[in-house]
């Protein structure tokens, strides 16, 4: 006989947890399902623990920095304890992310979970009903389709690292391969970056990331652009890399090899077909509730809904919005009004709003203010030399458009941006306020 619900979530990540426990909050009956331990890619295998091992290679990066000026003494990472330390926040995590589920109601449920039919599913061998279902499954690496990609490790591996070995190659440009190299190139690796575009960081301002790149290379990141790689080799040292680069070929040696080339919805083993889910291009067709256009039992969130940007706060956002249309019938459309975006290299990158080719495209008509600043004193107090920003203000409104800085605190204050951009505060509002100086906050009145 099957388990009925009133609501089945596949996934235990930001978006499933957060709509789970609103949902039972109102009385329904729910399940929870996952393969993987509860806690979901952003607490578990993605940006809370990079960023925990991004602080071991921003104090070896700010030390090095001040050693002319006054710090004395030699540093070093120490990966096995570095990792113990990202440890110690992940590893209780899923047990505590089931107590929070059981305690409010929801029923916790492991293993894989499959579509039999419209409203039905199977779970280890368990039968459940659902009246209504939230897709919150996250996503997966992308297929690369090279002879050898089974030798890839991905981002979850990484991050699961005892020991990092001194040649790594990483294969994409964007946030994955940026962020990793950072931190494996200042705990002593050897980093190759082989990205097929023309640059790294496409959704950044190419302006800064130009800024940037300064950087990479001045921590011994080697970034190959406009590198396709081909084949990876196991060889008896580790691996062999094979790429070409503007027709020539190139062979690249190393110890471990990155996937850091993209992710996708993980959809397959879901047997989507079997419930009448339209899949369209590798997506889910959902309408503007977030709801499948083909079986209005289902509902889906964050990277499995690939509506809004592919961020953690867009989950939550995306997860409140399905729980509000399941409660009170279909009302709410997700707005990703002034989401803003970092990429957690050594300093950070951030963007908010349009970059200047969005806007002209759309025929604005808006003034640009653009400035490397690294003799500011937000840059100067911590010996960064690598500090700029671009905004852009619609000429007759004052409206945000867009921001785009890169060095000390930009992760922080790209949100003051945000929150500009999201309660429609103009540039004039904005140049009002009485920020703490000083402070990374307190140079926004200048870059405006």
């Amino acid at each position: 006989m099957a388990k009925k619900f009133d609501l089945v979530v596949v996934g235990a990540g930001t978006a499933a947890v957060g709509a789970a426990t609103t949902v039972r909050k109102a009385g329904w009956s729910v399940a929870v399902i996952d393969f993987r331990p509860f806690g979901g890619t952003c607490a578990l295998r993605g940006c809370d623990p990079k960023k925990m091992l991004v602080t071991g290679a921003e104090a070896i990066d700010l030390v090095q920095r001040m050693q002319p000026n006054g710090v004395a003494g030699e540093t070093r990472i120490d990966w096995p304890a570095l990792m113990a330390f990202k440890r110690r926040f992940t590893d209780p995590i899923p047990a505590g992310t089931e107590e929070r589920l059981e305690k409010n109601g929801v029923e916790t449920l492991h293993g894989r979970a499959r579509f039999t039919g419209g409203n039905g599913m199977e779970v280890g061998g368990t039968a459940i009903e659902g009246r209504h279902f939230l897709l919150a499954a996250g996503a997966e690496p992308v297929r690369l389709g090279i002879p050898g990609e089974q030798h890839l490790v991905t981002s979850e591996q990484f991050l699961s690292l005892e020991q990092l070995p001194k040649r790594i190659v990483l294969v994409g440009g964007g946030y994955i391969a940026a962020e990793f190299s950072h931190i494996a190139a200042r705990a002593g690796a050897k980093v190759t970056v082989a990205q097929r575009a023309e640059r790294m960081l496409a959704h950044f301002d190419p302006d800064l990331v130009d800024y940037l790149m300064e950087k990479f290379r001045s921590v011994g990141i080697d970034v190959r652009t406009r590198t396709q790689v081909e084949a990876v080799e196991k060889t008896a040292n580790g691996f062999s890399v094979r790429a070409t680069t503007d027709g020539r070929r190139l062979q690249l040696e190393a110890e471990l090899v990155v996937h850091a080339a993209g992710r996708k919805p993980d959809l397959e083993a879901l047997n989507l077909g079997a419930a009448n889910i339209a899949v369209k291009e590798g997506r889910l067709e959902l309408n503007e509730y977030l709801q499948s256009v083909s079986n209005p039992a289902v509902y889906a969130a964050g990277d499995t809904a690939q509506k809004g940007p592919p961020l953690t706060p867009v989950s939550a956002h995306d997860g409140a919005v399905v729980a509000d249309n399941l409660l009170k019938g279909n009302t709410r459309k997700p707005d990703y009004t002034g989401v803003p975006s970092v990429a957690f290299t050594v300093p950070p990158i951030a963007a908010v709003g349009l970059g200047e080719a969005e806007a002209r495209k759309q025929g604005l008509q808006f003034r640009t203010n653009h400035k490397r600043a690294p003799k500011w004193y937000t840059a100067v107090r911590v010996a960064e030399p690598v500090y700029g920003f671009k905004t852009l203000v619609e000429e007759k409104t004052g409206r945000i458009l867009g921001a785009h800085l890169v060095g000390p605190q930009a992760d922080e204050v790209i949100n003051l941006f945000a929150l500009a951009m999201r309660k429609g505060l103009t540039a004039a509002d904005l140049k009002s306020a009485i920020f703490a100086y000083p402070t990374g906050a307190s140079d926004i009145s200048y870059m405006l």
